[in-house]
Order: structure tokens, then sequence, then C-alpha cells
């Protein structure tokens, strides 16, 4: 379990660790058993090649999954994460290692809470950022008395 952050313990550029895996069919097995998604472009490499493709290639669904486990690796679990938008701009081939980038970019304090804005994305081995997107989580505070 990761140590609870704050929102007084995280600055405007704090970047988070990378949530990072090398993609291939065992773990695109994994995520399409809880998705129904095993379809043929996933799966397997001739049909990845008549999609244009030099083979089997990820679902761009999983990219999500990476980016809420990074979150949840940097903030613990007591974050509230309120919103996530990716935009895939490029295909996750078999044997892609990703990582996830984050970024504070805004803190805010409102009446809906201790609010973090973050950039995000995920970057293959070559450094493509290939899902751009942003983060909208909410972090407990010291002042608020939830630090014990």
């Amino acid at each position: 379990m990761t140590q609870q952050l704050f929102f007084e313990d995280i600055e405007v550029g704090a970047e988070g660790p990378p949530f990072v895996r090398k993609t291939d069919v065992m773990n695109w097995n994994r995520y399409a058993a809880v998705n129904d998604e095993f379809i043929y472009i996933h799966m397997d490499d001739d049909a990845g090649k008549a999609a244009g493709q030099p083979g089997a290639f990820g679902m761009g669904n999983l990219r999500w999954s990476y980016v809420f486990n990074a979150i949840r690796g940097w903030f613990g679990d007591d974050v509230e994460i309120r919103e996530v938008g990716l935009q895939f701009r490029a295909i996750n081939n078999k044997n892609d290692v990703l990582s996830t980038y984050l970024r504070v970019v805004e803190k805010v304090r409102e009446s809906r809470g201790n609010l973090l804005r973050l950039e995000v994305n995920v970057i293959n081995q070559n450094g493509e950022r290939t899902a751009p997107g942003h983060a909208l989580v909410a972090l407990p505070s010291k002042e608020d008395g939830a630090a014990g």
C-alpha cells in the first residue's frame, strides 16, 4: 500500500513515478478477460497485419488502466479520481514498453475539495506520447484533520 499523500505535500510541477509495463499478449489476455474484449487484432499477428500494423496491437483502453494505476500509486488509496481524459494518438504494438507520465499543473482549493489538475500521458519506449490527456484528483488536507 502506498503512503497517503495530502494536498499540502504536492507542489505544482511535481511529477509522479511512472507506471511501466511491457505489453504482450499475456497482459492483453488478462485485460480482455475482464472486459470481454477478445478481438483478433489484439491477439493474432496475422489479423494485426491485415489491419495495416506490424502484428497484433493493444487495446487503447488498457492505457486508461495504466493511468489510473499510476495515479493511485502516487497519491495513495484515498485519492478521489474525479476526471480523466485521454486521446489515443498512436498504436500500442506488441512488446512496446509503455510508461505513464503525470505532472501537476494546478492546485485549487474550492468547495468541491482540494483539487490537483494533472497533465497525463502514456509514452512508449521510443519517447512517443501515445495518449496525452488530463486528470483531476482530490486529496485530503492536513488542515481538515485528515492527517489524524
